[in-house]
């Protein structure tokens, strides 16, 4: 196998990559290559073939368990049998969302790798940093859990509906570049002129990084799954205060009802009402009402609803 050249560039001009580009690139290549990414969901990954290369684009969800944010890094190749170009591109949002760093990948390249073989290097290192992404957003969905019982039930609410939608957006991107190892692996992938891109043997180093996608992919939907039993969780706690509330209100109108129900007894307006004329009927009411709601406080107490 021969040996091969990787060309990295972050966030060329156009006169920079036509001057490092392995080939002369079509109008559109070129526009897709030096499109600056404004939305999470713009591109999807893909790998498509073409006459003597092909071009592939890539996206690394990374997360920042500190902000609560996940961010895209998208990567762009250009791969012929002997040269494999990569165009990695600044994310929006400012210092804190850096580039992909690919030092790791190159590190592990060995001298007769082909750029086939650099790609799939490429690909897995990506494919293991989604396995390690899985493993995060497994790490926050639990810390989540454990602050349901102390945290203010609208913010529990609103970082359950962010999880959901990073779960979602990764299941976006996750997928597309499953799908696209797949048709490299199936070797409906490849340059229609000249040497292969991916020959037998790179096909086969393939199904470790396809693998590991399917792995990410399991693990978002067992995540999904963790989320919607935070959500359940949430969901019972409002019951349970609900039904608390409700208790109390429960316990406080029958605590009224009996001075309610005396002072509406004595306040009748008749005539021969014994108490009316008794030296310590006033003092005789304030007692009974004051003794029956002592009872109910206590047997309230003992029953545990106070």
């Amino acid at each position: 196998m021969a040996a091969a050249t990787w060309i990295d560039l972050l966030d060329p001009t156009a006169d920079e990559l036509r001057a490092k580009s392995p080939r002369p690139l079509e109008e559109s290549a070129m526009e897709l290559l030096l499109a600056k990414p404004e939305h999470d969901d713009e591109p999807r990954p893909t790998m498509q073939s073409h006459v003597d290369y092909v071009f592939g684009v890539i996206i690394v969800a990374v997360a920042v368990p500190e902000e609560d944010d996940v961010y895209y890094q998208e990567i762009d190749l250009v791969i012929t049998a002997d040269t494999l170009l990569t165009v990695r591109k600044t994310p929006p949002g400012g210092k804190n969302r850096p580039a992909c760093d690919v030092a790791i990948v190159k590190h592990a390249v060995k001298p007769d790798d082909s750029a086939g073989m650099m790609t799939y290097r490429l690909i897995d290192e990506v494919a293991e940093r989604y396995l390690d992404l899985v493993d995060a957003l497994d790490g926050e969905i639990d810390e989540l859990e454990d602050k349901v019982e102390q945290q203010a039930a609208e913010l529990t609410r609103i970082r359950i509906s962010d999880l959901r939608h990073d779960l979602l957006h990764i299941r976006r991107m996750l997928g597309p570049l499953r799908d696209a190892v797949r048709r490299v692996i199936d070797g409906s992938v490849d340059v229609d002129e000249g040497p292969e891109v991916f020959p037998k043997e790179v096909e086969v180093a393939f199904n470790a990084a396809y693998d590991k996608l399917m792995r990410a992919l399991d693990g978002l939907e067992l995540s999904r799954d963790l989320i919607a039993s935070v959500r359940d969780y949430q969901q019972s706690k409002i019951a349970n205060d609900q039904n608390e509330v409700m208790k109390v209100l429960t316990v406080i109108a029958a605590i009224v009802l009996w001075p309610t129900f005396v002072v509406g007894l004595y306040g009748q307006n008749f005539k021969d009402i014994p108490e009316l004329r008794w030296h310590y009927g006033y003092a005789y009411v304030w007692a009974v009402i004051i003794v029956i709601t002592l009872i109910q406080l206590w047997i309230f107490r003992r029953k545990k609803w106070i």
